[in-house]
């Protein structure tokens, strides 16, 4: 129903959203052509998916689970982030990917998540194409989390809209390669604790909140073009 809080309603959330069609990635990599000799190596980027999981707050409001990645990582360590990682030969499709890393890092039972949507595709700035995954928890009380420490320091939960909306969003203007593109931060205090997203993480989520409440957010996106190497 219009105007109506999309998380008054999680099966009518799930069935509109089922209904999602994304459009066809455009990193999908080189096929060889007739001009591909044995010598070229064609570039065939690396792909990671993320679990957007969504749940029902305790006021109805639409909550998203994010966590902080550990501080003894290599990469991106002590950062905030979806539930995800890179995908494995074993993986039956992205939304395989994105639950079986959700449940190694958070202990995320896969049985308790309905998956009713892939999301339009991002390319990192490593040249990892990252395949958002929505998915809904439906009884959030099921779900007893266990973190894994090598991987993640700390859990929590946001308001879904919050990626849409100018409050405690704060940006800055970059350029490069000729691009002149926006990051966005968004602050977010829980307790004692402050949160920082940003990055590829907020850019998922401003997306993923388009696409569920049906609106544009609040303020400009200016997203950076990565080109794809051919070989």
């Amino acid at each position: 129903m219009e105007g109506q809080e999309p998380g008054a309603d999680l099966e009518a959330l799930i069935r509109r959203l089922r209904l999602h069609q994304p459009p066809p990635s455009p990193y999908a990599g080189h096929p060889p052509t007739a001009a591909t000799t044995a010598a070229d190596e064609l570039f065939q980027p690396r792909r990671a998916a993320v679990l957007v999981c969504l749940f029902r707050g305790t006021a109805g409001e639409l909550r998203v689970i994010l966590t902080k990645r550990s501080s003894s990582l290599s990469t991106h360590s002590g950062e905030v982030a979806l539930p995800g990682g890179k995908a494995d030969k074993g993986d039956a499709d992205n939304a395989a990917t994105a639950l079986r890393e959700a449940e190694e890092e958070i202990g995320l039972d896969p049985c308790l998540v309905t998956v009713v949507a892939s999301l339009e595709h991002f390319l990192s700035k490593h040249l990892l194409v990252v395949v958002p995954i929505v998915g809904v928890l439906s009884d959030i009380e099921a779900f007893k989390p266990v973190l894994n420490i090598h991987e993640v320091d700390d859990m929590f939960d946001v308001p879904m809209e919050m990626f849409l909306k100018d409050e405690n969003r704060r940006s800055e203007e970059r350029e490069r390669m000729g691009q002149i593109f926006t990051i966005q931060y968004f602050d977010y205090e829980k307790g004692n604790k402050k949160y920082v997203i940003w990055g590829l993480t907020a850019r998922i989520l401003i997306h993923a909140a388009s696409i569920v409440y049906q609106r544009p957010p609040d303020f400009v996106e200016r997203r950076l073009q990565f080109s794809m190497p051919k070989y």
